[in-house]
C-alpha cells in the first residue's frame, strides 16, 4: 500500500466521524417490515413506500425510522404526522425499527459528498460505486466512497479497495 492510498484511509476515517458532510438526493431500499417486504424510494419528489399506511396516510413508521437513522444524511425536515394515523402505534414501531438495522437492504444511492476541498458527487447501485474524485477514477476507491462504507456499515458492499471502476 502506497502513501497517497494510506492519506486515504486516514480521511475516511475522519470524514466517517462527520456524515453531516454527505447528503442523500436519492436512494431505493427493501425495508423487512413486520408483516412484508416493502420498497421505499427518496428523490426530488419526495418519499415514497409500497405500504398500506405510507399509500393511506403519506407516512408511515418505515420512513419514520429512515428519517431518524439517515438524519444527518437527509437534510430534509421529517414528514408530518398525518390526520387519522395511528401515532402512538407508528412511532413505537418506528422506534423499534431503529434498532433493527438487519430490516434495511440498501440497493442505491446517489449523494453530494463535502470533502475538504471540493463537493464529490457519489452513487452506489448494487454493490458498484462511483466518483466524481479524481483518485477514484485512477484507482476506484476514495477518501469520500470508504468514508460512506464506514457511514452505511453492512447496508453496502465494502469499497474495494485498488479495483478500477
Amino acid at each position: 500500500m502506497d502513501a497517497s492510498m494510506i492519506n486515504k484511509i486516514q480521511k475516511a476515517s475522519a470524514y466517517a466521524s462527520e456524515p453531516g458532510r454527505a447528503t442523500f438526493s436519492s436512494f431505493s431500499l427493501r425495508f423487512q417490515g413486520n408483516n412484508n417486504v416493502y420498497t421505499i424510494e427518496l428523490d426530488d419528489g419526495g418519499w415514497s413506500c409500497t405500504c398500506p399506511g405510507f399509500q393511506r396516510y403519506g407516512i408511515c413508521p418505515h420512513i419514520m425510522a429512515l428519517e431518524s437513522i439517515f438524519k444527518p444524511l437527509l437534510k430534509r425536515k421529517p414528514l408530518p404526522y398525518a390526520p387519522g394515523q395511528n401515532i402512538v402505534s407508528d412511532v413505537k414501531k418506528a422506534k423499534r425499527y431503529t434498532q433493527e438495522r438487519d430490516r434495511i437492504q440498501l440497493h442505491s444511492f446517489a449523494c453530494s459528498f463535502e470533502g475538504y476541498n471540493k463537493t464529490h458527487f457519489i452513487t452506489y447501485a448494487d454493490g458498484n460505486w462511483t466518483s466524481t474524485a479524481a483518485f477514484f477514477a485512477q484507482r476506484g476507491v476514495c477518501s469520500h466512497t470508504m468514508a460512506l462504507e464506514k457511514i452505511l456499515k453492512d447496508w453496502v458492499a465494502p469499497v474495494r479497495v485498488g479495483a478500477l471502476p
